[in-house]
């Protein structure tokens, strides 16, 4: 498949040689970029065909014919709004650019309709107790406890499915041979499923110790109690864009002080505010670890996600980053979130 960065091209650029560039490519799209690569415009059949007949040749600046004000969308757009936005505009390539206009991406209709299989590892945690969600887990463990008409687990399966991914690893410890028997090697999905078996509690970063072997390109690692809709295709892509190490998602989390909050110097009043809102993000518990990670991770010992970013960004040659989640996501701790879980379920994965 041609990479994006293929179709970018300058506005001085000829408009045969951005004609060529479209033709061989599937996307049948350019990209009129500045030197930094930020979009500038973009080219299509269409506006080629409307340039020549206005008199333009094919020796002409593509600047002359490129569509300045084009369709755009965020990294943070889900999949469904791309489509919607495809629908009512009547296109079938959206770039997506990042808050400085610079291109990130680039959304093929027909690549959304039908995803492309893809070989990075998806690393699931299933080991947790799921204490907080006893009696239901007294004899089930929470991966499997049913959410709308089917396992948890099974709906995180099934969306990385939907988008290609086809390799997973899950880790289990409580009630493992319930996830094995369930999930079995994955050919009732149509995928490979292995398992990482933990006899003592490693944490979300441990597990990754058992790991048979190093993976030869960047992976997912996600907690199995989680509900989303995450697009995982556009964090990796979030992920290699920014060449970073180690990706985060984080999530929005707004906590109403329930009083007056009163700013003071010394004695005096300064100002006071009325139940004022923080706002911060918190872990989400979904990343993206380049292979190069593992080697923080010791053997055989309790590590949590945490202290593996902790090592990622005490290095100075390495980069962690974080992916911000607008999309519907529900972490399933709780007795109060599963419900909540069971109540929307149809009206988000329906």
């Amino acid at each position: 498949m041609m990479d994006w960065r293929d179709l970018l091209v300058s506005p001085h650029t000829p408009i045969r040689h951005t004609l060529e560039i479209i033709d061989k490519s599937a996307r049948q799209i350019a990209l009129v970029v500045d030197e930094n690569n930020k979009l500038l415009g973009t080219v299509t059949d269409g506006d080629i065909r409307r340039g020549l007949l206005k008199g333009l040749t094919l020796q002409d600046s593509t600047s002359l014919i490129m569509n300045s004000f084009p369709t755009v969308a965020s990294p943070y757009d889900t999949r469904e709004n791309i489509l919607a936005l495809m629908k009512i505009k009547k296109i079938h390539q959206v770039p997506i650019v990042d808050e400085d206009g610079f291109i990130v991406h680039v959304e093929v209709l027909n690549d959304l309709l039908r995803p492309v299989k893809k070989d990075n590892w998806v690393v699931l945690m299933a080991g947790g107790l799921g204490t907080r969600l006893h009696p239901l887990t007294y004899d089930c463990p929470k991966p499997l406890l049913k959410v709308g008409n089917k396992p948890l687990l099974e709906t995180i399966l099934q969306s990385f499915i939907d988008q290609g991914f086809h390799r997973f690893y899950l880790s289990v410890k409580y009630k493992a041979e319930m996830i094995q028997q369930h999930f079995g090697d994955g050919s009732k999905w149509g995928v490979t499923i292995r398992y990482l078996e933990e006899q003592e509690s490693l944490g979300t970063a441990g597990a990754l110790s058992l790991l048979p072997e190093k993976p030869s390109d960047p992976f997912f690692v996600m907690n199995g109690d989680l509900l989303t809709k995450v697009n995982f295709e556009q964090l990796l892509d979030f992920h290699k864009t920014y060449q970073a190490q180690a990706t985060m998602c984080v999530r929005e989390y707004d906590y109403q002080v329930p009083y007056g909050v009163v700013r003071l110097d010394k004695h005096r009043l300064i100002s006071i505010e009325e139940k004022p809102t923080q706002r911060y993000f918190v872990n989400a518990g979904i990343y993206v670890l380049n292979p190069a990670v593992l080697e923080y991770i010791p053997q055989n010992q309790f590590f949590d996600m945490p202290s593996l970013f902790e090592h990622v960004m005490k290095d100075s040659q390495q980069q962690a980053i974080a992916f911000p989640i607008r999309e519907y996501w529900l972490d399933i701790g709780r007795m109060a979130d599963f419900e909540k879980a069971n109540l929307e379920f149809a009206e988000v994965f329906g």
